[in-house]
């Protein structure tokens, strides 16, 4: 690490440690770390699906493209469910729990901020979650590893035991909306936060993207850590190029010095 990175690192602490509020907003980069790749890399769920088959009328309309996802995932589900967190989720999971944290809203699915520690009710997962499946009918909500273990026995398209609807993972298909419950405490902390820190994401897809334009024009100073160029970049008050797992561990050793 540079001197020039060390400088900014010191800086973006200094700003944590005054702010009241700093809201951070996660993106697949912290979770590639831990050995799950992005949807657009080699390994990711591009290269095995067509992306249109995520569309939720398409989903549901094809029991060919249901047998085929559920035949899929379950190597992408355990390669999730047995995924270690990155030293980045670590180093957020300790930002909160010395009150540095107001909320921390992700756009992935793996829980795996959660799994290094973080205060669930201090996460906001805007995409939903991998780990628990639901009834497209009745709405009933399954864990994931009990369907799992249905379909490994032979279940090759999961229905739900109440009322026969299909049964789909409880993360966000094209097509469907966000919880509305969910965007409004993002956006509203959002709005409110000091400090608006990004780790991990290109801010490509929105709404989560446009969580930090909101923060910026409310007058939080706005940290982006990423390995590669993100949409508000030229809007940062200060941009650290890096791997998450290097960046925020010496940001959250600074803060907490």
């Amino acid at each position: 690490m540079g001197d020039f990175q060390e400088k900014l690192i010191e800086q973006a602490a200094a700003w944590v440690v005054e702010s009241h509020s700093t809201v951070c907003l996660t993106g697949a980069g912290i979770s590639t770390e831990s050995g799950i790749p992005d949807f657009r890399s080699k390994g990711g769920i591009w290269d095995r699906f067509d992306p249109k088959d995520f569309e939720i009328r398409r989903w549901l309309a094809s029991e060919d493209i249901r047998r085929r996802y559920w035949e899929v995932a379950q190597d992408g589900y355990n390669l999730v469910r047995n995924a270690p967190p990155s030293s980045g989720h670590f180093a957020l999971a300790r930002l909160s729990r010395h009150d540095h944290l107001k909320l921390l809203v992700t756009q992935n699915t793996d829980g795996l901020h959660q799994k290094a520690g973080h205060d669930p009710e201090k996460v906001v997962e805007l995409h939903g979650t991998s780990h628990v499946c639901v009834c497209v009918g009745c709405g009933a909500k399954l864990p994931r590893p009990e369907v799992h273990a249905r379909v490994q026995g032979g279940e090759a398209i999961p229905k739900c035991e109440d009322c026969g609807s299909l049964l789909k993972p409880d993360a966000v298909f094209f097509g469907e909306g966000l919880s509305p419950e969910k965007l409004s405490r993002a956006v509203e902390a959002s709005k409110a936060a000091e400090v608006f820190l990004v780790a991990g994401s290109s801010l490509a897809v929105r709404p989560a993207g446009g969580l930090p334009e909101r923060a910026r024009k409310a007058g939080a100073r706005l940290i982006i850590v990423n390995e590669g160029p993100t949409r508000f970049d030229a809007k940062a008050d200060i941009r650290i190029q890096g791997k998450t797992g290097n960046v925020l561990p010496a940001l959250v050793n600074a803060v907490l010095a």
